[in-house]
């Protein structure tokens, strides 16, 4: 055997036994009668010695030899070790070696192996393989391998059965863009990769599954952010004979679940807000409450004066910014020209300090007295010693610029605490969103999404008003799940793709095995689906994701480590009757 143990277990209980180790070599020391070798594997690191007093001198020899990232097995005795470390779990002891085997030796790293690595984000990319021999990447793999195993145990548990579906299924044209598989054996027809395994999961609740999940790889072939991956996980869940309450429940216990055994906190609220209060509240649908700022609308105390930027918008609307009264002309001007930035798109920003003393002062005392800004005070709950800051416009517009401002306050503030957690529920999503461009209604989920039973007839008349049986969950400002309950008869379905825009035939040729499946007695439904990506990330208290996922893709879709997309050989191209004509 290549190993009697590992090197994060043994110590001092362990002196004088005989034992056998491999890993890879992290550093050596040569003091010329002394060689000292720290091995690490993935549980840890046990320092090696070589005395040319006691070790035989082939074996003090060939240590001599050994660099930085060499595998090599080692054989020796547990002593004690005189300069004990107590930062590591075998610090009280080394291994006195008596026969060394180089298993592999190793080119120079490009980047040292380390906790703080030297190696920039590029580099660490392109060498990952190296890059998970760090802590703390391999730590974020363990961490997201453990937060998978409670999400199976917590789930199997409530009699929900994993069961896999296909990766190889038919394009649709809701959604973002598919990416496609060319079939070989099939000329000029093409498989897609599943957005999400949604048709299979409802089909499996018409086959009298009941309960279903499962941990799976999805695919989008979309314009890429920071942080986003073409490929991702989702532990995706269904169950048949529910309404909505029942799914809130199940998946609160999931999150409270994982909070208890991964974090070890105890979370006893999930609020509830609907989205049009989320909006008008926070400015988007995934609010992250662990901090206040709410907004106050400003319309009724700012209109009425001759300030035409404020007389001239549809929103007036700001808030109060805690302790921030203090807050010199210079940082104020940074924060304007923050907001006027093109990612956020702001014209300007109105200011005003609350002073100790319960008088304001403002940017545009010219325009407003005192009683004024006392009602601004009021609408945005700021206290003495706090700054307002008033942005205006479009409605839309100017919410999400002031939620983008709203957040970028708190990480300066420090409120945005990533070891506390506030899970909520976000409700009462708008069943349809307008495309201007188009002027189409475009599904705001997806086209199996239920209307509320009680908007339906606004569906003829007022669809933009049609609330959705829908639900997020979001945590700490991060939207980490949703579902709905489905529609679950045919003529409901026919019905939604109609106002979606599908002809009769359209929904036919992409959706009629579905509605076929309906006809055979298709029970009530629904489900979620979370984010593996996302939870695992915010449960380890990271905002980017990339460290979580083994082999990641970069900002550009690429992955450079095995250059992938790449180009296919003429042969290939021909056998799946492909022609590329590139200008």
């Amino acid at each position: 055997m290549y190993r009697s143990h590992n090197c994060g277990e043994l110590n001092a209980s362990n002196i004088n036994t005989e034992v056998t180790l491999a890993g890879w070599v992290q550093k050596s020391r040569d003091k010329g009668f002394m060689n000292w070798v720290d091995l690490r594997d993935r549980y840890g690191i046990t320092q090696l010695i070589f005395d040319e007093s006691r070790t035989d001198k082939t074996v003090f020899e060939l240590a001599k030899t050994l660099g930085r990232e060499f595998v090599i097995q080692v054989k020796g005795t547990v002593i004690e070790r005189e300069a004990k470390n107590k930062n590591i779990p075998t610090g009280e002891i080394e291994i006195l070696v008596s026969e060394l085997t180089i298993l592999n030796s190793a080119i120079t790293p490009p980047f040292t192996i380390e906790d703080e690595t030297d190696g920039g984000e590029d580099i660490r990319m392109k060498y990952r393989y190296l890059d998970i021999r760090r802590n703390p990447v391999k730590n974020s793999l363990l961490f997201r391998h453990k937060v998978a195993m409670e999400v199976r145990k917590y789930l199997s548990d409530l009699d929900f059965c994993e069961v896999e579906t296909p990766y190889l299924i038919k394009s649709t044209p809701e959604g973002a863009r598919d990416f496609v598989v060319p079939s070989r054996m099939n000329e000029g027809q093409f498989y897609a990769l599943p957005q999400s395994p949604q048709t299979f999961k409802q089909l499996l609740m018409v086959g009298g599954m009941d309960k279903y999940f499962q941990i799976v790889k999805c695919f989008r072939d979309e314009d890429l952010r920071a942080d986003r991956q073409p490929e991702f996980t989702q532990i995706d869940c269904e169950m048949a004979f529910v309404e909505q309450e029942d799914i809130l429940n199940i998946f609160e216990g999931l999150t409270r679940h994982l909070l208890k055994e991964i974090k070890g906190i105890e979370v006893d609220k999930f609020p509830r807000i609907t989205y049009d209060y989320a909006m008008k509240t926070y400015g988007n649908d995934k609010p992250d409450i662990r901090f206040g700022m709410k907004f106050g609308e400003l319309n009724e105390f700012a209109q009425h004066k001759e300030f035409p930027v404020f007389n001239s918008a549809e929103l007036v609307v700001g808030i109060a910014v805690p302790g921030a009264g203090n807050y010199t002309r210079k940082e104020i001007d940074g924060l304007i020209d923050w907001v006027k930035r093109p990612q956020v798109g702001a014209s300007g920003m109105v200011y005003v300090k609350c002073n100790e003393d319960g008088t304001y002062k403002s940017s545009v005392d010219k325009f407003y007295d005192q009683d004024d800004l006392a009602n601004w005070a009021k609408a945005t709950e700021a206290n003495p010693g706090d700054m307002i800051f008033v942005l205006s416009g479009p409605a839309n517009k100017t919410r999400a610029q002031l939620s983008a401002l709203r957040m970028e306050l708190a990480t300066r503030l420090g409120l945005r605490n990533p070891e506390e957690f506030a899970p909520l529920w976000v409700v009462d999503f708008p069943l349809l969103e307008l495309d201007e461009e188009s002027g189409r209604y475009h599904a705001m989920h997806h086209p199996f999404t239920s209307p509320k039973p009680e908007d339906m007839a606004l569906l003829e008349t007022e669809p933009g008003k049609v609330r959705a049986n829908a639900y997020d969950m979001v945590l700490n400002g991060n939207e980490i799940g949703g579902g709905s309950i489905r529609i679950h008869d045919k003529a409901t379905q026919q019905l939604m793709f109609k106002y979606l825009g599908f002809t009769e035939e359209e929904a036919k040729a992409q959706f009629g095995f579905l509605m076929d499946a309906f006809q055979f007695g298709a029970p009530p439904h629904g489900g979620l689906a979370f984010g593996l990506d996302r939870l695992v990330a915010i449960l380890g208290g990271q905002e980017t994701i990339r460290d979580f996922i083994a082999f990641p893709k970069n900002n550009s879709g690429r992955d450079v480590m095995i250059d992938a997309p790449a180009a296919i050989d003429d042969a290939q191209l021909k056998e799946l009757h492909i022609k590329v004509d590139i200008a």
